[in-house]
């Protein structure tokens, strides 16, 4: 325990990211002071946020630095504590993710059971990822039984929990986008009615597979996606806008949606959200998200990159798709 691995940020990229856009480093294992602790990460997450924070632009989160570690969720062990309250061989999780060994205070560090559940399971269905898809379709677009739901990006980390959530509450369809037939398979084994590769084309697709139309869209894509379901959604329909992946790299203005005049007549509601808005759902969504785990009727899925120098790699493979579920490094 005498040196600490980081991923710091060496550019800020024009369009796509590349491995050049990172750089591993090598720093001295840091030592806690009065109220503060070391965590040993285990796993952290990477994100589609991420993308953004890599601009030096104003947003809701502030810009990475240059030259700086990256930050992000993560999970580990306190291996040294000054803390009262958190003692070594705790599992806590944090903020500090991109680095083998993380220095914070204590009260930035949440402690959880790894007897509950694998760790890795807090950063994603038991973690703020479960919690977007929860309070996105339940609170932002107020799903009701009996309606059809669209999700796009479905087979990723936030949209396949959507989509469980929904038939689990009562949706009377429930339809997912993602991008590739072995992903349109896993959303059919999740319990989606229906599901398409986005290759074939959106509009069509939804079109074919949402003949009575669409009443909450969740949107993790933006672009084409929400054009075509904008042109899908029935009278007073709801979208929940979570994400717009299908920008982030962009460096000309999107082609599309083209056809937002149709929110007057349709009445629709289109509704940004931040997941940290809607912790007041936190209780109901462990107790919803708990039980359904242990009778197994919500599955997730996660895939895992090893090793600290693997994720910039991690974060590109995110961007392009490449992961099933939650993409996470194990530290």
């Amino acid at each position: 325990m005498t040196r600490n691995r980081e991923i710091h940020l060496a550019n800020r990229p024009q369009g796509w990211p590349t491995e050049d856009t990172f750089r591993l480093v090598e720093t001295d294992v840091p030592t806690p002071g009065p109220g503060q602790i070391v965590v040993r990460n285990q796993f952290m997450s990477v994100d589609p946020y991420m993308r953004g924070r890599m601009n030096d632009v104003k947003s809701y989160v502030p810009p990475y630095a240059l030259d700086a570690p990256l930050d992000g969720a993560a999970i580990g062990e306190v291996v040294a504590s000054e803390a009262a309250d958190i003692a070594v061989g705790t599992t806590v999780q944090h903020g500090l993710g991109w680095r083998e060994y993380a220095l914070l205070d204590a009260t930035a560090a949440r402690q959880v059971d790894p007897g509950v559940a694998p760790v890795s399971a807090y950063l994603s269905v038991l973690g703020m990822t479960g919690l977007t898809a929860y309070a996105g379709l339940l609170e932002v677009a107020a799903m009701k039984p009996g309606e059809t739901v669209f999700v796009s990006a479905a087979a990723g980390a936030v949209g396949s929990l959507v989509g469980q959530i929904a038939k689990l509450k009562g949706a009377g369809r429930v339809i997912g986008s993602a991008g590739s037939p072995a992903k349109v398979e896993r959303l059919r084994a999740l319990g989606f009615d229906a599901a398409f590769d986005y290759h074939d084309g959106v509009r069509e697709a939804l079109r074919a597979a949402a003949p009575d139309g669409v009443d909450v869209y969740f949107d993790n894509v933006g672009g084409d996606h929400l054009e075509a379901a904008v042109s899908a959604m029935n009278l007073h329909g709801r979208a929940a806008i979570c994400g717009m992946i299908a920008q982030y790299n962009a460096t000309e203005p999107p082609a599309a949606p083209r056809n937002l005049a149709l929110v007057i007549g349709k009445r629709l509601t289109l509704r940004g959200f931040l997941v940290n808005d809607h912790h007041d759902v936190r209780p109901a969504f462990v107790r919803d998200v708990a039980g359904w785990l242990r009778d197994g009727t919500l599955s997730y899925d996660e895939t895992i990159v090893d090793g600290i120098e693997n994720a910039p790699a991690a974060f590109l493979g995110l961007l392009r798709g490449d992961n099933l579920g939650k993409m996470l490094v194990k530290v």
